[in-house]
């Protein structure tokens, strides 16, 4: 079973077609520009996924694009890496946040150092030059909750997960999630306050575990980390409720896979993380050769063709959802 607790990373890379178009938009730029994006932890699909995008967009475009991120979920840690990069004087830093607050005062620091700053699942960032999105955080939430609604019948208990209570983007998924729900769908239950999973699978397991010992007749868990709703589906096969508690939430295909495979994940939901790097890098490298974006710009990405701005918040349109039917046009 401990194996079982190990992320399944699928193999194959990005291909080049795979964000076609992108480089058409990105790879006019003459200047060429040192750009680190910041992630939220290392050795994670979600996160390796997105270093695929980074790369891709150094390759199209020539500019010096890398990705760092620490070996555990931690705001310090975060913090320390752009201290770093602040005194190698890059030209750019795209960060994905693990508390938007903790990093406001090195961010405003590496904007004081004429550093380009884009955030990504970081709406309410105050220093920075852009924050993307790959969509409004309030219509996704409500989408998972519809799901999940669907899944359960309309009524009965139900749990929610974020990685962190500083996760501003998690958190907004869920607060509209749970609002859309007492609106929508009065005979559902939340039974705890958000659970944290510290974007662990095993955190999601155990907490999981606990749940289903105190709230025997739960029916639904929605996740919001990339490993939440396998820590949870691996729970409750333990527990020998397959079927009977339904389970939604953000994840990759390679993460979740197998459990979409057998039914204990009814449905996830994601962006591609390749995209989303892609696309911050575009935003960064435009901002640095002084271009700005407006409202239906086309960052030349898919999902990001068509952007809607809302002061510095750039949406776009790029969720996806992922079903054991449609699970095999997905290889990452």
């Amino acid at each position: 079973m401990q194996g079982r607790f190990r992320t399944i990373v699928a193999g194959a890379l990005l291909g080049t077609a795979l964000l076609a178009g992108a480089a058409g938009v990105a790879g006019a730029q003459d200047a060429k520009h040192t750009i680190v994006t910041v992630v939220k932890l290392s050795g994670i699909a979600w996160f390796n996924r997105m270093e695929e995008g980074v790369k891709e967009f150094a390759a199209d475009t020539g500019n010096d694009a890398t990705q760092v991120g620490a070996a555990t979920a931690d705001a310090a840690l975060q913090i320390q890496l752009i201290e770093d990069l602040i005194a190698r004087g890059v030209d750019a830093i795209t960060v994905v946040p693990n508390s938007p607050q903790a990093l406001e005062p090195v961010l405003k620091r590496a904007l004081d150092n004429d550093i380009v700053v884009v955030g990504h699942e970081g709406a309410d960032l105050q220093n920075i030059t852009y924050d993307i999105e790959a969509f409004d955080n309030a219509a996704y939430g409500e989408h998972l909750m519809e799901r999940l609604a669907t899944e359960m019948g309309g009524e009965g208990e139900y749990a929610v997960f974020v990685g962190y209570l500083t996760s501003n983007t998690h958190n907004q998924w869920v607060d509209a999630a749970i609002a859309y729900q007492k609106e929508k769908y009065p005979n559902m239950t939340l039974v705890v306050d958000k659970l944290e999973s510290e974007e662990q699978q095993q955190t999601a397991y155990q907490k999981t575990r606990e749940l289903l010992r105190t709230h025997p007749n739960l029916k639904g868990i929605q996740g919001s980390a990339g490993e939440d709703v396998v820590g949870a589906a691996i729970a409750v096969e333990e527990a020998g409720l397959s079927g009977k508690v339904k389970i939604v939430g953000t994840s990759l295909p390679s993460v979740s896979g197998p459990y979409l495979e057998s039914g204990e994940i009814a449905m996830i939901s994601f962006w591609d993380p390749a995209k989303a790097g892609y696309a911050m890098n575009v935003v960064a490298a435009k901002a640095l050769n002084g271009e700005s974006i407006e409202d239906g710009s086309d960052l030349g990405v898919e999902g990001y063709d068509k952007v809607k701005l809302d002061g510095k918040v750039i949406y776009g349109q790029a969720w996806v959802d992922v079903t054991a039917e449609n699970m095999d046009q997905y290889d990452f």
